[in-house]
């Protein structure tokens, strides 16, 4: 919770700067302030306050009030309601605001100490207003006029105490009037900073402690990946070659048969183990596009402009996680290509998602002009045959050739299931083999 709260128009800000508008309300009753009373309503009542407080306070000869009031008295009367009153344009006009205290405090001053206003007032009394207490933290609050409104705090501060005539209360009383609100202005705007650091260190503390239980989830996930490796696998791989074994020893048809679904069974559910495996391995991969964000690309390409159509035929759940992803770059990487290299183009993306394959392609239209130099130029270069490594790891072929009526095409032939722990990409354990099968092992056992 912040102890200091801010209000800032747009004026505000043109005359201010950043820390505008400042009050020295604890941050417990600014959300009831602004609730029921807006800024404009507070600052009139404000200033009311003010007006109404330092009338009786200068009738009832606490101020300068003489003991036999001419008019001239109730002319300084009249000017300090009006200077009382303008506290209601210190957001806008902080230096004006201070301007007119400190004025009226050396005319009323001069005035008082000539006699002008029919007699003198108490000895132990102060003749500023009482508005000195808010206008004198105004140079803290608005940075944009601090200097020459430390001047006037500073002018009205030797004024009020009345140097020429030195009287301890009076000096004592003045220093108090004109230090209050900066001392009180510091103190909240020290406390609001003091707070704000606590705040983003225990956000930074609460951020720490989710990415270390996040790093502690990978690493329970992966030692687990490695047990189930360690032995399930190892118990099933020896299933499957004693399957095999007796399959191959076995003379009647009715052992051989029951080996061999006892052989294939053991297969599979090494085939689903790897799934299981990579799963539990899955960090980042888990948050990477899908061939349904395909829909995303498109609309992103024809969002600058290339005319872009997506077909797609047969049912995406078909195509495991991995070729999803494959897919995904296949159309990206291809969209990217267009954008450099054939601006003006217009492109069509097919996809077709049959029982056993998933085929990709994207082809485009000759181009409308010559490509931009400096498009074209950025990039790494490597971005098909990166591809076509990626495609080559879930036993897919890439084809990239330019198209009969001056285009270019890019077709991706993908196998509709791929395990989702890639072959090779699985780490090593602490026995040097790797941690889950790979197809060559599941053939093999076979």
């Amino acid at each position: 919770m912040t102890a200091v709260a801010y209000r800032c128009g747009v004026s505000e800000r043109a005359t201010a700067g950043p820390d505008c508008g400042r009050t020295l309300l604890p941050a417990w009753l600014v959300p009831w302030m602004g609730r029921w009373l807006p800024p404009v309503r507070r600052d009139v009542l404000l200033a009311l306050v003010f007006v109404v407080g330092d009338t009786l306070l200068t009738l009832s000869h606490g101020s300068w009030w003489p003991q036999r009031p001419g008019t001239v008295a109730w002319f300084l009367l009249g000017l300090q309601v009006l200077v009382d009153a303008g506290l209601v344009l210190r957001r806008r006009a902080p230096l004006a605001v201070l301007g007119a205290v400190t004025a009226y405090t050396v005319l009323v001053t001069v005035l008082v100490s000539t006699g002008s206003t029919g007699g003198q007032p108490g000895p132990w009394t102060v003749w500023a207003p009482m508005a000195a207490v808010l206008v004198a933290y105004l140079p803290v609050a608005y940075p944009a006029v601090r200097r020459p409104g430390w001047v006037l705090v500073g002018l009205l501060t030797l004024v009020s105490a009345r140097v020429w005539e030195p009287s301890a209360a009076v000096v004592t009383i003045a220093v108090l009037r004109t230090t209050l609100g900066p001392l009180l202005a510091l103190y909240f705007g020290a406390r609001h900073r003091l707070v704000s650091v606590l705040r983003e260190r225990a956000e930074r503390a609460e951020r720490e402690k989710y990415l270390l239980a996040a790093q502690a989830r990978a690493d329970e996930r992966a030692r687990i990946a490695a047990e189930m490796h360690d032995v399930v696998t190892h118990r099933l791989s020896l299933m499957v070659l004693s399957a095999g074994a007796l399959r191959v020893r076995a003379r009647d048809e009715e052992t051989r048969r029951s080996a061999e679904e006892l052989r294939a069974a053991g297969c599979q559910a090494l085939d689903e183990l790897r799934d299981l495996v990579g799963i539990l391995r899955m960090t980042e991969d888990a948050e990477r596009p899908a061939v349904g964000d395909l829909a995303t690309l498109v609309a992103e390409s024809e969002s600058v402009g290339i005319r872009t159509e997506l077909a797609q035929v047969g049912d995406p759940g078909r195509a495991s996680p991995v070729v999803g992803r494959t897919a995904y770059r296949v159309v990206q990487e291809a969209l990217t290509n267009v954008r450099k290299h054939a601006p003006g183009a217009s492109v069509r993306v097919e996809v077709r998602y049959d029982t056993d394959r998933v085929r990709v392609r994207v082809a485009n239209t000759a181009p409308a002009g010559p490509p931009d130099p400096a498009l074209a130029g950025s990039g790494s270069g490597t971005g098909l045959a990166g591809l076509r490594q990626r495609i080559e790891l879930v036993r897919g072929t890439l084809t990239a050739r330019p198209g009969a009526d001056g285009g270019f095409e890019v077709v991706a032939d993908l196998p509709a299931y791929v395990p989702t722990a890639e072959p090779g990409a699985e780490p090593t354990g602490k026995t040097g083999s790797k941690l889950g099968t790979t197809p060559e092992t599941t053939e093999a056992l076979r």
